[in-house]
């Protein structure tokens, strides 16, 4: 390296606004930039009288020493982020690059200090956790007014129909003579009112179906698809290859409210004559299909409320839903969560 050449290296080294520093084997600092020394906050003196583990945050001190490790067995270091403790108690990120040169012992390392970016990160995060806390508050509300309004119907509506239901068929143990016009409104009474009874019980079980903290996700999906069979003619399979178990309650609940509003659509909209519905696990994701052979359809620029709400759903537990149709070749729903949401 001529002259000129170490000059420029020298230059570079004092003006760059990166951490760059030189560390020996034994982890003490040998030589440091002026932007080593603002960032921390100590003085050249300071920084080269402690080691540097002595500066990294608590918490990192176990990861950063077993990096450190492999990096003096000649891996380089790259894109690594810890933590170091200023002078002033201040917390500073560090984003690292470092090599070891065997020749001389010694790391020769660069960092840029990306703390104001890891605060945006943080209160992301925080804002984040916030919003799922909300939601997940949300939904239980949800959860209650859904169990309230199926109990009005099952055990107020329900009943109030059946005792008309009584009041019709009683009419058969009086003595008064009926006209053929007062029999035939007494049946139309009784099948009406049988018909009336049939819609709640039906529509009080879709609204809230067993419950899955009773019988647990698969018997209600198989009782759901028995369920839609027995209403719709359309027959319906049900299979599972999955421990619900390691799956905590709010993701059980949420693929099941995603499953009913899919079937929603195939009674109402596919015109299908099979359903079948599938959860697995599958490349370190859980996996909920529900696949028709229906007339299908084009993309939709604007999505309908049922959709949007299962969209909103499956990102309410941090997963993805996908939607493939195509004209007369069936629709396929697969909602996917990523397996770090599994209680292990």
């Amino acid at each position: 390296m001529t002259k000129e050449d170490s000059y420029f290296m020298l230059d570079l080294f004092e003006k760059t606004p990166d951490l760059v520093c030189i560390v020996n084997r034994a982890g003490w600092f040998k030589k440091v930039n002026p932007a080593v020394i603002k960032t921390l906050g100590y003085t050249e003196q300071e920084l080269f009288a402690r080691p540097v583990a002595d500066l990294i945050h608590p918490d990192d001190r176990h990861v950063t020493s077993s990096k450190r490790n492999r990096l003096l067995n000649n891996e380089p270091l790259i894109n690594f982020q810890n933590r170091y403790i200023a002078k002033n108690g201040e917390t500073v990120w560090l984003h690292w690059t470092s090599v070891y040169i065997s020749e001389s012992e010694v790391v020769f390392a660069i960092a840029k200090d990306i703390t104001n970016r890891k605060q945006i990160d943080i209160e992301i995060e925080k804002n984040y956790k916030k919003y799922k806390r909300l939601t997940a508050h949300f939904k239980q509300h949800v959860e209650k007014d859904r169990q309230f309004f199926a109990s009005e119907l099952h055990e107020e509506f329900a009943q109030m129909a059946a005792v008309i239901k009584m009041d019709f068929e009683s009419i058969d143990t009086e003595k008064t003579q009926l006209d053929e016009r007062s029999k035939k409104h007494k049946e139309h009474g009784l099948a009406t009112s049988q018909n009336l009874i049939n819609k709640i019980r039906k529509l009080s079980y879709s609204i809230n179906p067993s419950s899955i903290k009773e019988i647990g996700l698969d018997a209600v999906l198989s009782s759901l698809c028995h369920e839609f069979y027995s209403t719709t003619g359309i027959p319906c399979i049900y299979k599972s290859t999955f421990n619900e178990n390691l799956v905590d309650y709010e993701i059980r609940l949420d693929l099941l409210r995603i499953c009913q509003e899919a079937l929603l659509n195939v009674m109402n909209h596919a015109q299908a004559t099979e359903v079948k519905i599938t959860l697995r696990k599958k490349n370190n994701k859980i996996e909920l299909l529900i696949t028709d052979n229906g007339i299908g359809f084009e993309h939709q620029s604007k999505q309908s409320f049922g959709l949007r709400n299962m969209h909103g759903r499956a990102a309410s537990i941090d997963g993805k839903l996908t939607i493939e149709s195509k004209k007369s070749k069936g629709t396929r729903v697969r909602v996917s969560v990523n397996a770090n949401r599994v209680i292990t």
